[in-house]
């Protein structure tokens, strides 16, 4: 058996990467990966949404939130537009974008419950406390 390193970041992060790893292949059949998922779900509740907020929103700086954003573009799920003031960028869904998300929503959602069934209730609710009260610095 592999002994466990100790430091909380490197259990922290590869906890990150087997959370991934099951939502992307639970939503594989759909096209998306859980992060591009996730983010037009972000967009989908702020549209339309300036950059500057979306990346706040999401916990992402913009230059990594622009690269996110590209492949999406591309794919014609979001549309990119230039707000009332010039120097804004404004993020909105596509008829495309939306079609996604319903098609990849039953496949997240049955990957939520299982996480959820296998985390358990009182350790999920614990999560989420540590991600706030870490994440507030």
């Amino acid at each position: 058996m592999r002994r466990q390193p100790q430091c909380v970041c490197i259990n922290l992060r590869r906890l990150a990467r087997v959370t991934t790893q099951w939502y992307d292949q639970a939503l594989a059949g759909s096209g998306l990966k859980v992060t591009q998922y996730s983010l037009l779900c972000a967009i989908e509740r702020e549209q339309p949404v300036a950059v500057s907020a979306l990346a706040e929103e999401v916990d992402l700086d913009r230059t990594t939130l622009a690269r996110n954003l590209a492949p999406l573009e591309r794919g014609g799920l979001i549309a990119l537009a230039a707000g009332d003031d010039k120097r804004v960028t404004l993020v909105s869904l596509t008829a495309r974008g939306r079609a996604a998300i319903a098609r990849a929503r039953p496949a997240w959602e049955q990957a939520q419950d299982r996480m959820v069934r296998r985390i358990g209730a009182d350790r999920l609710v614990v999560l989420r406390q540590l991600v706030r009260e870490l994440g507030e610095g």
